[in-house]
């Protein structure tokens, strides 16, 4: 499975983004995507995932409400609305895949990973 994540961009704070990731290589609707991010000097941490159907999601407590994840099984692509953005939203967002039929918070639960695309949010 590819993955290429796009999307990210300089945004102020208050302000949205929409990353998408487009997946390729194996049937997408099979899949399990999730989205993570890391900080400079900070860990990898869970943002949010979406099961195979689309039908059941899942965020971290520090986005919910202001993040949305959501698929296209026609397009391929998973994508991860972003409003009410702050300054420590600020990271390198890299989108995840595995084939497991329920949702996963952990690294280790995905099997396939993007190249990651910046999100800079100024104060």
């Amino acid at each position: 499975v590819q993955l290429q994540a796009s999307g990210g961009g300089l945004v102020q704070a208050g302000g949205s983004l929409r990353l998408s990731c487009a997946a390729s290589g194996r049937t997408f609707s099979s899949l399990g995507m999730g989205w993570f991010r890391q900080a400079p000097g900070k860990e990898r941490e869970f943002v949010a995932a979406i099961i195979w159907s689309g039908e059941s999601t899942y965020y971290a407590d520090s986005v919910k409400g202001r993040f949305t994840i959501t698929r296209d099984n026609a397009k391929n692509t998973v994508y991860l609305q972003m409003d009410s953005l702050k300054p420590e939203d600020t990271a390198v967002y890299y989108c995840a895949a595995h084939s497991r039929p329920f949702w996963a918070i952990f690294t280790t639960g995905y099997d396939y990973w993007g190249q990651g695309t910046l999100v800079t949010v100024s104060s």
